[in-house]
């Protein structure tokens, strides 16, 4: 049995072992693979693993033995479903491995806009302090959470993460979702979307990319927004109209803090780079130790369930 990883890089930039997939056979793993070499590495593999490699049908047409696809993440837009299964080679993702992770980079966005935690770090460390009258100085407003209305586009595993850290800090906590959610915990209630955004003072995306969510934040539904909001999103870039967006922040009508981009890496000439008011940190919410050990992990065990002819995680 062959097992190549075709971009191991993220998951595992070597603080990790990849030992939990030798087990099931020869292993070899490539930290990177461009486009034209995708077939070349996997013309022989029964097991491919991929991030971002994306598995055309002319890379399965190329590859005889393949009989497993797993992709080390959630999204799974980077294989062609259909050929996958007319091949009857198994596709699986791995789902739910860090939903505390994201949670935890989303509060961490928010205390910074909160705190402004890194514009009096440096301040301090330019002499600002030093040079002070008072014990104390403060270059921006700063601004208590408790009491503070967040709104959360999306509820699933990540949404309900944010929802009991907002309750810990004492927030009023909205969600939405593609249905009316029932039976939500104390002091969580459902709201349709264009009355969540008019009410937050926080808005934290967590929904999926798709055709009915691509763009769902542009320049009207950008408009419902209090003045002086703060945007999150640490979910897909494609969620956002980053035009749109771009021209609200320079317009300094409410800020944002996001962790994804439409393309990834950006364009240098993404309006979101030299925006005003906005954070935007590499797509790292997803990447604790922890959280990569747990995908790994995860996506060790989907190989032995298929193994075991009892495919989990299965996504075609």
């Amino acid at each position: 049995m062959k097992i190549v990883v075709l971009d191991g890089y993220t998951l595992n930039p070597g603080d990790l072992s990849w030992d939990a997939l030798s087990q099931f056979g020869d292993i070899e793993v490539f930290e990177h693979t461009e486009h034209d070499q995708i077939i070349s590495r996997s013309r022989d593999a029964d097991i491919i693993l991929t991030n971002k490699a994306v598995i055309t049908n002319k890379v399965i047409e190329h590859c005889p033995k393949l009989k497993y696809i797993g992709v080390t993440a959630t999204g799974t837009n980077v294989v062609d479903m259909t050929a996958a299964s007319s091949r009857n080679i198994v596709v699986t993702n791995v789902p739910a491995y860090g939903p505390d992770a994201v949670a935890q980079m989303v509060f961490a966005l928010i205390l910074q806009h909160s705190q402004q935690v890194s514009l009096h770090d440096e301040a301090v460390k330019q002499g600002q302090w030093s040079n002070a009258r008072d014990f104390c100085f403060t270059l921006s407003p700063l601004m208590s959470l408790k009491g503070k209305t967040i709104g959360i586009v999306g509820y699933g595993d990540i949404g309900q993460q944010v929802a009991t850290l907002a309750l810990a800090f004492n927030m009023n906590v909205i969600i939405t979702s593609g249905s009316k959610k029932t039976n939500l915990p104390l002091n969580v209630s459902w709201q349709p979307l264009e009355l969540l955004l008019t009410q937050a003072d926080i808005v934290s995306l967590h929904c999926p990319l798709n055709e009915t969510t691509d763009k769902l934040i542009n320049s009207q539904s950008l408009g419902l927004l209090k003045p002086g909001a703060l945007l999150v999103n640490t979910a897909r870039g494609g969620l956002i109209d980053e035009d749109a967006l771009a021209l609200a922040l320079n317009q300094r009508k409410l800020f944002a803090a996001v962790d994804v981009l439409s393309t990834e890496p950006p364009a240098k000439d993404n309006p979101l780079l030299s925006a005003n008011n906005i954070v935007i940190t590499p797509h790292i919410a997803w990447a604790t130790i922890e959280a990569r050990q747990n995908l790994l992990t995860i996506a060790a065990n989907n190989i032995e369930r298929f193994l075991q002819g009892k495919p989990c995680h299965q996504v075609n």
